[in-house]
């Protein structure tokens, strides 16, 4: 991925990742895992005109996993010497195991082939440069007029460097560049206080910002904020809900998104279990989850179990093709990782998680979709929420959005919520546009650990969501 000599394969040596994988089998077991996992990130926040925070930092560490029949042995170490991986990997045995000779390894190396390639990386471009960025974002935010009272800009980026070998002989790895940026603006005007935010996010290095102009998304966050100043009452009630390009990808990911994770079905909390094969959208929906996006903040080559990356369609024309696994469900059930293992770092175990998740564009034209709307909310971001996965029920707020009257988009609204159901949007989507567009980069949080991912929509409409809001 990148030109740097130490790249993923050179964490650990295989002879030591093969002596570990014996010393996690030697009383038994049926399958042994080490993941190793070396991450450096260096963040700055600009805030009320001056760095408020200049941080960086440094994790390094192996997680191993011995596996038994339905028990997992788990232990971690930031011990790399010989003596502290076999320490670690027979904690994880004692844990898993019910005794019986262990097994013999042979490794195989695989070298993976990384959706993207990083230009330039951010470690080798000097702080200052960075910080100038942020004080870019803060003149021009300022600069939109005397309304903006606050601006708030970060920047962050980070390289994880994993390795993954496993006593099915896999070894392989992957080097992850991410990079970021973000503004948030406050207005106060005689309506009061409003705000508004703009971020990207991508795995690529400081390239980033060869196509991404700082100076534009500040303008567009202040924008955002004083647009606001003149927002109306939120209507309340159900009824239909325009949802524009990109800023409502939230909506999916988490109202139907957790609920196509084996995981979650295998428990039965997931209001899809046991549907494959069934319509559970409209005839012309289809839902991808997709971790070989290139450059998507949810990108990588191999999943945190050394599973490539794959494009897996969920929902095709409307019917429930397949769930979302990592090794351990799939191993379970006669099938293949869908590539979907991940953990926050090397001291979690795998889970299965989401990448880019987003919904296919279609061929309805997005102004005719306004047009043909006579009453009703044109959402263009969506903010945080919530989702009861066995249901399917959720509520999310709505940091933008708009009045729609007569077909078209007028008055901005402030912040109401829009509540619903899942499958009940899924069904009840009657247009979908071809301007497809992913929306920010976010992190996902399930069961305590949080993963970068992004999601992503073109303008679509839902015949009927209720609109939580205080106008009469």
């Amino acid at each position: 991925m990148t030109s740097s000599d130490d790249g993923p394969g050179r964490l650990l040596e295989p002879s030591l990742l093969r002596d570990t994988l014996h010393s996690a089998l030697r009383t038994g077991g049926e399958f042994a895992e080490v993941f190793v996992e070396d991450r450096r990130s260096m963040s700055a926040l600009f805030d009320d005109g001056r760095v408020e925070e200049l941080t960086g930092g440094r994790s390094r560490g192996v997680g191993i996993r011995v596996v038994f029949g339905e028990t997992t042995g788990f232990a971690h170490t930031a011990d790399l010497s010989p003596e502290g991986l076999r320490s670690a990997a027979e904690a994880a045995s004692a844990a898993a195991s019910e005794g019986g000779s262990g097994l013999t390894v042979a490794l195989d190396p695989v070298q993976e082939v990384h959706p993207g390639v990083v230009a330039v990386l951010p470690a080798d471009v000097a702080k200052a440069r960075k910080v100038a960025l942020l004080e870019e974002a803060d003149r021009v935010a300022r600069g939109e007029g005397d309304a903006i009272r606050q601006v708030t800009v970060r920047y962050a980026d980070s390289r994880r460097r994993i390795q993954v070998a496993n006593s099915d002989g896999l070894l392989t790895g992957d080097d992850q560049v991410r990079t970021s940026f973000s503004v948030s603006c406050v207005a106060v005007g005689d309506g009061g206080m409003q705000t508004g935010r703009e971020s990207v996010g991508h795995t690529v290095g400081f390239e980033l910002f060869d196509r991404v102009d700082v100076a534009d998304l500040a303008r567009r966050a202040a924008r955002r904020a004083i647009t606001k100043l003149d927002a109306v009452p939120a209507p309340s009630g159900e009824m239909p809900v325009v949802v524009g390009p990109g800023g409502g990808g939230v909506l999916f990911h988490e109202a139907c998104g957790h609920g196509l994770e084996a995981d979650l079905v295998a428990k039965s909390a997931s209001v899809f279990a046991g549907r494959r094969g069934e319509v559970v959208a409209a005839p012309f929906v289809t839902l991808v989850d997709d971790g070989t996006m290139a450059g998507e903040w949810g990108c990588y080559a191999i999943d945190d179990e050394g599973r490539p990356a794959g494009r897996n369609v969920l929902i095709e024309d409307g019917i429930l093709t397949d769930y979302m696994w990592d090794r351990l469900r799939a191993r379970r059930e006669g099938c293949d990782s869908s590539g979907n293992g991940r953990r926050q770092s090397y001291r979690h175990l795998p889970m299965v998680r989401m990448t880019n998740t987003f919904l296919l564009g279609g061929e309805a034209d997005p102004d005719d979709i306004v047009a043909d709307t006579e009453r009703g909310v044109y959402v263009a971001q969506l903010g945080g929420g919530q989702v009861n996965t066995a249901t399917g029920d959720f509520v999310f707020g709505m940091s933008e959005a708009y009045l729609i009257e007569n077909g078209r988009i007028t008055a901005p609204i402030r912040e109401g919520n829009l509540i619903g159901n899942g499958p009940d949007v899924l069904q009840d989507i009657d247009a979908i546009a071809g301007d497809f567009a992913m929306g920010s980069p976010g992190t996902c949080g399930k069961d305590g650990q949080g993963v970068p991912v992004g999601d992503g929509t073109p303008t679509l409409r839902v015949t009927r969501l209720t609109v939580g809001g205080t106008a009469a």
